[in-house]
């Protein structure tokens, strides 16, 4: 009878901890999202090349490391010379793919000379945007974001950038990339104290050629609400940068819940992490915090994409 008893009891433990291995696997596969990581979170640990033109070991294994966080894809922050981070832009799309990721956008800008603001031909620029969006495609990018414009000095400068956004939206589009700007918190300063840099640029660029990468951060730290935003212009925002003081969720002045719940008003299909600073010095620990902090939101769904 004992022996019987002390069987059933294994029988028991065994039943409970197999139940529990298969509900933990289901909660992992559960737990998976897509969410991009913006390299730049992780720019003092990334070298492209070695002195000898190999790939740097550093580089690799931190591409594998956000892999095994859980991040899906990458949105790359130094695209230089036709290469990213020394990178061919073909053999850059295979490093992230061989992690596990895929490539998913760009920052990378062109601003406008003096003479070009006082002329207003885009010639040259243009031009360069043509070389610029050629590598991008080579390397896998569904987006290129316009990362950075300072306050103009006139509401004709304001006005130039405009159909400057859409002349390089257009070239983007007809090679099968979308164009977006991408925000920080200055933008919602006036231009000549006429209009709000933000919503001009809102209302004077076309959407067929231009969307927003909304960073939520900034718009708050500007003053604002994203959410308001995202009634006030739906369906101009088709990326969303989530972002905060530090690690994400770790101030508790951005209301995420609130804007995850409203990403079908902004029309937004890809959310992409950025960690521009941190809590302590271990950069990595920061990344990982931040995508345990998305994947255990319940108010984050596994994917945006349509």
């Amino acid at each position: 009878m004992k022996r019987h008893f002390f069987y059933l009891c294994v029988a028991v433990a065994l039943g409970f901890f197999l139940s529990q291995c298969t509900q933990a696997e289901q909660n992992q596969k559960q737990e998976k999202k897509e969410v991009a990581i913006q390299l730049y979170s992780v720019r003092s640990l990334l070298d492209g090349v070695n002195k000898d033109g190999q790939l740097s070991s550093d580089y690799v294994d931190v591409l594998n490391k956000l892999a095994q966080m859980g991040y899906t894809s990458v949105e790359a922050a130094n695209y230089a010379d036709g290469k990213f981070y020394g990178r061919a832009p073909e053999d850059f799309r295979k490093d992230v793919e061989s992690a596990g990721m895929q490539v998913l956008s760009s920052h990378c800008s062109r601003m406008l000379t003096e003479e070009e603001l006082a002329s207003g031909d885009l010639t040259e620029a243009l031009e360069w945007w043509d070389r610029c969006i050629a590598d991008h495609k080579a390397a896998g990018m569904k987006y290129i974001v316009f990362p950075w414009l300072g306050v103009p000095d006139t509401m004709k400068d304001l006005a130039l950038y405009c159909r400057y956004l859409d002349e390089i939206g257009k070239r983007c589009k007809a090679q099968g990339i979308l164009f977006g700007y991408h925000n920080h918190a200055h933008e919602f300063q006036k231009v000549e104290g006429q209009e709000v840099m933000y919503d001009y640029m809102l209302q004077h660029t076309n959407p067929e050629y231009v969307f927003f990468q909304m960073d939520v951060y900034w718009v708050v730290r500007g003053q604002n609400s994203p959410v308001d935003y995202f009634n006030k212009y739906p369906g101009r925002f088709k990326m969303l940068h989530i972002k905060d003081h530090r690690e994400i969720g770790q101030s508790g002045m951005v209301g995420y819940d609130a804007i995850f719940r409203n990403i079908g008003t902004a029309g937004a299909e890809d959310i992409v992490a950025e960690i521009e600073n941190y809590s302590t010095s271990d950069v990595l620990k920061s990344v990982e915090e931040s995508m345990n902090y998305l994947l255990d939101a319940s108010f984050v769904k596994a994917s945006y994409r349509k």
